[in-house]
């Protein structure tokens, strides 16, 4: 299988969830084995950052990069996710303020992006991260784990002892071998509680949110009048923040994904101790897209 970029360069304007601000966000091609990479073009003398899990050092609430020189890019879980749909190997990614913007608080405007930038195959074999070994971190009330899986399946569970939760599922899986992630996945919306709202703001978080970017929960029920988009949004949404995560590595991961209130500082715990244990892992490609497996035969189509 091959790596792919975009067909051209595309631009949208939104708000930063966390910061409130404005964002002028644009995508652009990218050359063979560029990778990810951002750049804040609001900065003087703005650097290429390109991604790795280590630069992930801010999860509060979010996946944010922090160069050491503290350059930050917030909130990119979303996108990544998107970029991980459409398996994006090589992208730049240019904004002006220090987050990615919320759109409607799901992935969906980062596929329409996507679909409308278009996708094209490039002339050099797509990298694989294989899982070999169990690899597994705990924390206090918290587990997840990657296992050996020829594909890329994701099992999260979470648990919250709220009405709201208590009417619908709080496990889901999904193995994108025979399940679509623009149709089960991309539209659920990231959510949080009412009386979170003040404290969240007096960390200078949230500044940004609303109903028309986030689920809102107050003690008994949904407050966004046109209710959710799944009867399970929530573990869905989990679903979706943790395929941007995984993403940070930059390459798709075959293997099994599971996790136990699952968050964005473990996922990216996960990730770290993975490629801190090198007989975990390996790294792999396909020449032969037969070989390939089926997980990833259900990557979007390029543009023609």
């Amino acid at each position: 299988m091959q790596q792919r970029t975009l067909a051209r360069s595309i631009s949208v304007t939104g708000v930063g969830l966390h910061s409130g601000e404005r964002v002028q966000l644009s995508l652009h091609p990218a050359a063979i084995d560029h990778g990810i990479a951002f750049r804040r073009t609001d900065l003087p003398d703005s650097k290429m950052i390109k991604l790795t899990p280590e630069l992930i050092n801010d999860t509060r609430l979010s996946s944010t990069i922090v160069t050491p020189e503290g350059v930050r890019v917030g909130t990119i879980e979303h996108m990544m996710s998107a970029l991980a749909a459409y398996g994006i190997d090589n992208i730049l990614i240019e904004l002006n303020a220090p987050e990615i913007p919320i759109m409607d608080g799901s992935s969906l405007p980062f596929i329409y992006l996507l679909q409308d930038a278009g996708v094209v195959d490039q002339s050099a074999q797509k990298r694989f991260l294989r899982i070999k070994k169990p690899v597994r971190i705990e924390e206090p009330g918290k587990w997840v784990g990657f296992t050996p899986y020829e594909g890329f399946r994701i099992t999260l569970t979470i648990a919250f002892d709220h009405p709201v939760f208590n009417r619908s599922n709080q496990t889901y899986q999904i193995d994108f071998s025979g399940q679509s992630y623009v149709e089960e996945i991309a539209r659920a919306r990231t959510f949080g509680f009412m009386q979170e709202v003040e404290l969240m703001r007096s960390h200078n978080l949230g500044l940004g949110g609303n109903l028309n970017n986030a689920i809102v929960i107050d003690d008994m029920d949904v407050l966004n009048p046109e209710g959710l988009r799944y009867a399970d949004e929530f573990v869905r949404h989990k679903i979706l923040d943790a395929v941007g995560d995984l993403y940070t590595l930059g390459h798709p991961i075959i293997g099994a994904f599971e996790g136990f209130k699952s968050g964005h500082a473990i996922n990216n715990a996960l990730l770290r101790q993975t490629l801190a244990t090198p007989e975990a892992f390996e790294w792999v490609s396909f020449p032969d897209d037969q070989l390939l497996p089926a997980a990833f035969h259900a990557l979007p189509k390029v543009a023609s």
